[in-house]
């Protein structure tokens, strides 16, 4: 299969740029940086300016093209999880038909191509290609979009579609469940006193706190898909004093909201072992689950383009991790994920995209969108 319209040269060009321009999400100066340079990319792709949304020092971008409701959106985040300075060690490259590099493939990849693929239906319809569409390039998912939640569900809310262009499964499946995720941290709060001379006149946080793990270790439901786990934990602040503070992380994953709810009542239900120790409860609900029957009907649509077009099977699979279309999921709004760039190593060293797969995968997108934006299938290339 050969897509005639695709520019590997420059999407390869264009992804180097985006690999060598680091945006950790933490990093506000860095993440402006990055969004000038996406914005400046997608301005050439797609032939005008992006909405700036400025919200909390982090900007956001949108294109919006019709007047109105979004009918269908692209929704991609600029934001990594890599420090500035890891390409020192992990520099972009491309050796033996892959692409390494931080963020190549969670997700700078799939970004582009959405540029891509809306330049295709602008230059076979015009203006008119692209009525309806409305890309978002948000600035804070890996940190759980505390700024853009909001954004992206007040764009998605009346929408026929969102397509989230985060990374696709192992063997490049289309993704059409994700777990909610809650995050939430304890604190327990006890009483300082000499650990050498009277340890007794203390409340030790770090005993609570060790309680309050083996307790919480319990709350997951392997059978309904739920996890609970105490992840970091943290006591005390010097050897020869009785812990008067401590901390502890927990990451929870559901498939269903009811099962999201119950784990939450009862973390918020913990008491303290010791009645002197105070328990303190942080944190919530972050992400919804992305329920597969959402996606269905979007899923059998892509399905039928990529046999039209002699591509690879289209595969489904349901992951653990969460992506703002958990919130565009959550709203109603038809919601298929992993449409981006094939490869592996989110989050880690081995980070890649798989070069073979592009130009598919961005012909697969442009078909999607052009099909329920109401345009006719293009002739096959």
């Amino acid at each position: 299969m050969s897509t005639a319209w695709f520019d590997l040269r420059r999407f390869l060009n264009e992804l180097e740029r985006l690999v060598n321009t680091e945006s950790p999400s933490h990093d506000l100066p860095a993440m402006r940086a990055f969004a000038e340079l996406v914005a400046d990319i997608g301005a050439a792709h797609l032939g005008r300016p992006a909405e700036v949304l400025e919200r909390d020092g982090r900007r956001h971008l949108r294109w919006t093209f019709g007047t109105g409701t979004a009918r269908v959106l692209h929704l991609a985040h600029m934001d990594t999880v890599w420090p500035l300075g890891t390409l020192a060690g992990m520099p972009f490259s491309i050796t033996d038909g892959i692409v390494r590099g931080p963020g190549c493939y969670d997700m700078k990849g799939g970004l582009l191509m959405s540029f891509h693929a809306a330049a295709e239906l602008l230059r076979r319809h015009g203006e008119a290609g692209l009525e309806g569409l409305t890309i978002l390039c948000t600035a804070d998912e890996e940190i759980g979009s505390p700024t853009s939640r909001s954004l992206i569900e007040e764009t998605a809310r009346g929408a026929d579609a969102a397509l989230v262009l985060e990374s696709a499964g192992p063997d490049g499946e289309l993704k059409i469940g994700r777990k909610g995720v809650s995050f939430y941290e304890l604190r327990v709060h006890g009483r300082a006193a000499h650990a050498g001379v009277e340890p007794e006149k203390g409340v030790n946080a770090g005993i609570e706190a060790a309680h309050q793990v083996l307790r919480i270790a319990q709350l997951g439901n392997p059978g309904a898909g739920t996890s609970v786990v105490p992840s970091v934990l943290r006591a005390g602040t010097v050897t020869n004093t009785v812990p008067a503070e401590a901390s502890l992380a927990i990451d929870s994953r559901a498939t269903t909201v009811a099962e999201q709810r119950r784990v939450d009542a009862d973390l918020r239900g913990l008491a303290p072992v010791n009645s002197a120790a105070g328990l303190e409860l942080l944190g919530g609900i972050n992400r919804p689950p992305m329920e597969a029957e959402n996606a269905m009907g979007l899923f059998a649509r892509a399905q039928r383009i990529a046999h039209r077009l002699g591509h690879r099977p289209v595969r489904s699979i349901t992951v653990g991790g969460g992506s703002d279309g958990n919130f565009t999921a959550g709203i109603g709004t038809p919601t298929l994920d992993g449409l981006g760039t094939v490869g592996g190593g989110a989050h880690a060293a081995n980070e890649h995209v798989e070069i073979s797969w592009l130009e598919e995968r961005t012909a697969l997108l442009a078909e999607l969108t052009a099909e329920l934006l109401g345009h006719a299938a293009a002739a096959r290339t």
